[in-house]
C-alpha cells in the first residue's frame, strides 16, 4: 500500500504553500519516498485514511474522534506572537476603525468564523464570549466564512466585526498580506491550548513513526530560512492527552449555557 501525505493547515499564501511543500518533501525524502503528496478534498475524510503517512489536523476534531483513528506525531512550536512553546491561542480581530476594544463591548456584534470544527476560530470564540452570554446568546449575527482569510476579509468588508484568528495565521497573513491586516485590530487573545497536531494513520509502524520524529527534526534544523519564513522553532512531543484541555474549553462553554456562537 503505497502512503499518501499532505500539510493543509497553514498554507496561508503560494509562498507559504511552497515552504510546507519543500519541507513534506524533505521529510517524506528520509522516510519513505515513495509516499505520494496530495491536495485532499474533504479533510475529515483524508485523515481517517489508513494510507495516510503524515499530516496536519486541528485540534477540536482530534479530540472529538478522530484521536481513535490516528497516532499524534509531534505538536509544533511557532515563533508568533500567542504562542508559548507549542501551545498557539486565537488574536481576537476587528476593524481599525470599530467602537471594539474588548470582548465584552462585542455584545450584539456580528461574529466570523471558519468553520464550526475549529478550535481557534470556533470553539475557542465561543469559550470566550461564554461568560458574557446571556440566555445562550452574545452576538447579533453570525457568519461562516470557510476560512481565516475569509474571516479577515469579512471583517476588512464591514460584513462582520469580529473573529478569533488562529495567531500563527494571523502572523502569516501579516507578512502575506499587509493591506489586508493594516485595516484590522487585535482587542485580546483566548485561552491558549496546544498548537495543531501532526498525525499519522494507527496503521503506520513504530520505527516509521520515529523516522517522523527524526526527518521532521532534520527539516527545520537543515533548512534555516525556510524554517524561519515558516515560523518555526521546532516539534514538541506531546501526550495525546494534553489535547483534553481543547474538550474543556468546550465543556466549560456548555456549563454557561453557550453551546454554539450565537
Amino acid at each position: 500500500m503505497n502512503q499518501i501525505a499532505a500539510l493543509p493547515m497553514y498554507n496561508v499564501s503560494p509562498a507559504l504553500a511552497a515552504d510546507w511543500h519543500a519541507l513534506l518533501v524533505d521529510v517524506l525524502r528520509n522516510v519513505d519516498p515513495r509516499a505520494a503528496i496530495v491536495e485532499p478534498d474533504d479533510l475529515h475524510t483524508f485523515w481517517r485514511r489508513p494510507d495516510l503517512l503524515l499530516s496536519q489536523t486541528c485540534g477540536y476534531p482530534y479530540v472529538l474522534g478522530l484521536h481513535e483513528h490516528v497516532q499524534l506525531i509531534a505538536t509544533p512550536r511557532f515563533d508568533a506572537p500567542g504562542c508559548e512553546s507549542a501551545n498557539y491561542s486565537s488574536v481576537l480581530v476587528t476593524r481599525d476603525d470599530a467602537q471594539f476594544d474588548s470582548i465584552e463591548a462585542c455584545r450584539g456584534a456580528r461574529a466570523a468564523f471558519n468553520s464550526t470544527d475549529s478550535n481557534s476560530g470556533y470553539n475557542a470564540l465561543r469559550h470566550a464570549v461564554a461568560p458574557h452570554a446571556k440566555n445562550g446568546r452574545f452576538f447579533g449575527a453570525t457568519l461562516e466564512t470557510g476560512s481565516h482569510l475569509g474571516s479577515l476579509r469579512a471583517i476588512a468588508e464591514d460584513r462582520a466585526d469580529l473573529a478569533a484568528i488562529d495567531c500563527v495565521t494571523m502572523a502569516f497573513a501579516r507578512d502575506a498580506y499587509p493591506e489586508l491586516t493594516g485595516r484590522l485590530r487585535e482587542i485580546g487573545y483566548t485561552r491558549s491550548s496546544p498548537g495543531l497536531p501532526l498525525i499519522a494513520s494507527t496503521h503506520v509502524a513504530p520505527e516509521q513513526i520515529d523516522a517522523l520524529r527524526d526527518a521532521l527534526d532534520e527539516a527545520v534544523t537543515a533548512q534555516p530560512e525556510r524554517a524561519r519564513r515558516l515560523k518555526l522553532k521546532g516539534f514538541s512531543r506531546l501526550p495525546p492527552e494534553a489535547y483534553e484541555s481543547i474538550r474543556q474549553m468546550e465543556n466549560e462553554a456548555r456549563v454557561a449555557n453557550y453551546a454554539r456562537l450565537a
